[in-house]
């Protein structure tokens, strides 16, 4: 898996938030089994507590690496607890259970039954009952026979929606379009270059359409090891018609991999970030604590290890 870091592991874990407890109109997302990777995380991890200014996420994982429970923690009374169910190596039941002041709110939690089908062509059902056994949606996510998503179906009591993505190479470029009931949401287009290094590149453009009308873009370039290098943001500008920049960021990393200063650049506005981390186990293990200057706040994480057993050496005859 590739990993898609960016200013910092707090932005990280935000989109990552969003992705484990939320399900957007038209940008629905399939069924994604998260692991310890998605996390910044490596090794036998058992938990991990990550410590925020606003609050605290827990993640529990199997021996496997699997998310198996995420906990959002604004206060200690009011917090979040989202549990995954697997079958093998897919994802069948997702929980999302809402507390607030230590008391359960079946109103807004909800639960995600996944049923998969692979004749003649996978195909993924995902229903989401609410706590009261309300019926809210049901979304299938149809597969060519190359076993990529092509169609997302969406059914509740407001009717249908169907979502196409469609595929088109054309001079080594791959595209992705997204469109809702025929209007355009979202394309995605992938290619690759030689950077000033002399060292190929890849770049990703993705453009966002409001009712089929281009509304914001951004363009990221990632190296050959998939971190991300650089980032512009643009916007659509009416008068012109076409997108505009709005601000450009440099990520610098550092011989791990690990992202170490990002530049911000809107208009004549010049924003750097350094970024310092302490790690459990010298500088082979995981970081438990990000430090950026020259504002000085910090995420810091507590992780907990599986025992593995030592391999016994072979018994000599």
């Amino acid at each position: 898996m590739v990993k898609n870091y960016t200013t910092s592991f707090l932005h990280s874990l935000m989109t990552i938030t969003t992705l484990l407890g939320v399900v957007l109109v038209g940008y629905s997302q399939q069924p994604r089994i998260f692991t310890i990777a998605d996390f910044d995380l490596k090794g036998p991890v058992k938990s991990c507590l990550v410590i925020t200014s606003y609050g605290k996420e827990a993640y529990d994982f199997d021996m496997e690496g699997k998310l198996t429970k995420s906990v959002t923690r604004y206060s200690d009374t009011d917090y979040d607890v989202t549990y995954y169910k697997y079958k093998g190596e897919e994802l069948v039941e997702k929980r999302f259970e809402n507390y607030r002041n230590n008391i359960f709110e079946s109103s807004t939690s909800y639960a995600n039954f996944y049923e998969i089908d692979t004749i003649p062509v996978r195909k993924v059902t995902e229903k989401i009952i609410s706590y009261d056994k309300e019926f809210l949606d049901r979304y299938e996510y149809i597969y060519n026979a190359d076993n990529i998503l092509v169609k997302i179906i969406r059914t509740n009591n407001d009717g249908n929606d169907e979502t196409l993505i469609e595929y088109a190479d054309y001079k080594g470029e791959q595209t992705q379009t997204n469109s809702l009931n025929g209007t355009v949401l979202k394309s995605v287009r992938k290619s690759t270059r030689i950077g000033k290094d002399k060292k190929k590149q890849k770049v990703v453009l993705t453009k966002n359409f409001l009712e089929g009308e281009p509304q914001s873009a951004t363009e990221a370039i990632y190296d050959l090891e998939g971190k991300l290098i650089a980032e512009t943001k643009f916007k659509q500008d009416p008068k012109k018609q076409q997108f505009v920049p709005v601000e450009k960021i440099i990520y610098e990393h550092d011989e791990k991999g690990m992202l170490v200063k990002c530049t911000s650049k809107k208009g004549k506005v010049v924003d750097v970030k350094e970024y310092i981390y302490q790690y459990d186990n010298g500088e082979e293990g995981n970081w438990i604590k990000e430090i950026i200057t020259p504002q000085n706040s910090y995420t810091s994480r507590k992780i907990e290890y599986y025992k593995v057993a030592e391999e016994k050496p072979p018994v000599k005859e």
